[in-house]
């Protein structure tokens, strides 16, 4: 990798297709699991990783089970190691809190709100869904979740988020937890969630408020960010898989009523 000689280089990927994916619910902060092709792609993912040649040496991902399995399964297959002090969890990387819709199918909530109305919810910058309740039935599983445990109390958990909101707490974490290590020198893998993700890639590229509402970020397909001394990027995001790969991964995240293009 001669042309990136003296570039600082960060790998993000987001965790393979989770249970809830393949359900076509909103997920946000339940602690589901993968899918079995969530399994595949986190595997396609490493060998990914594996083959390029990219040597990591830090590892950041969120509380959330789905983007543990798909980092565990990262570090298995590219034999990495790392010490526990090497691989760093934290909850500002987890997904965005999607609220009263949190565990509601999306097909289903176009069919009872219009498919602008869920777009509006899926993809503005700055309007959250309604919050969640106490009563919700998901409340009490994201309030007592172990992974939680000593680190956040209820109180601190979110009820409700949009984009804007979840990067307010994601960049103020990776500006003063991460981009120190990158300028040390450290080769960064992130793995996390398709909207902590698009905050990121929004802080890196420098996006606009309305464009980054316009990106979708595939299941399982890690890209790679080559940085200058100032932490900006060399080059476009470059994805470790074929452009149609992407593009169908794209699409696919992209569509909320199955079967419709």
């Amino acid at each position: 990798m001669g042309s990136n000689e003296g570039l600082h280089t960060v790998v993000l990927v987001r965790h393979g297709e989770s249970e809830w994916n393949n359900d076509n619910r909103f997920c946000g902060w339940v602690d589901v699991g993968l899918s079995p092709l969530g399994y595949e792609e986190a595997t396609t993912a490493a060998e990914a990783i594996s083959a390029s040649g990219i040597d990591i040496s830090l590892v950041y991902t969120s509380l959330l089970k789905r983007a543990n399995i798909t980092m565990e399964k990262i570090m298995e297959v590219s034999s990495l190691s790392l010490s526990r002090d090497q691989v760093i969890k934290d909850w500002r990387l987890n997904e965005r809190h999607y609220g009263a819709l949190t565990g509601l199918n999306k097909a289903d909530c176009v069919n009872k709100f219009g498919a602008d109305q869920v777009q509006v919810w899926r993809r503005s910058f700055d309007v959250p869904p309604a919050t969640m309740d106490d009563n919700h039935p998901y409340y009490k599983a994201i309030a007592n979740q172990p992974a939680f445990a000593g680190i956040l109390s209820p109180d601190q958990i979110p009820k409700t988020e949009s984009l804007k909101d979840l990067i307010n707490r994601t960049i103020p974490f990776w500006t003063t937890e991460v981009e120190p290590n990158i300028l040390a020198g450290k080769t960064v893998l992130c793995v996390a969630h398709g909207t902590s993700l698009r905050g990121i890639v929004k802080h890196i590229e420098g996006i606009s408020d309305e464009a980054i509402c316009k990106i979708n970020l595939p299941n399982g397909i890690p890209f790679v960010y080559h940085l200058d001394k100032d932490l900006k990027p060399v080059g476009e995001r470059e994805y470790l898989a074929d452009k149609e790969t992407v593009k169908k991964a794209v699409a696919k995240v992209a569509n909320i009523v199955p079967g419709q293009n």
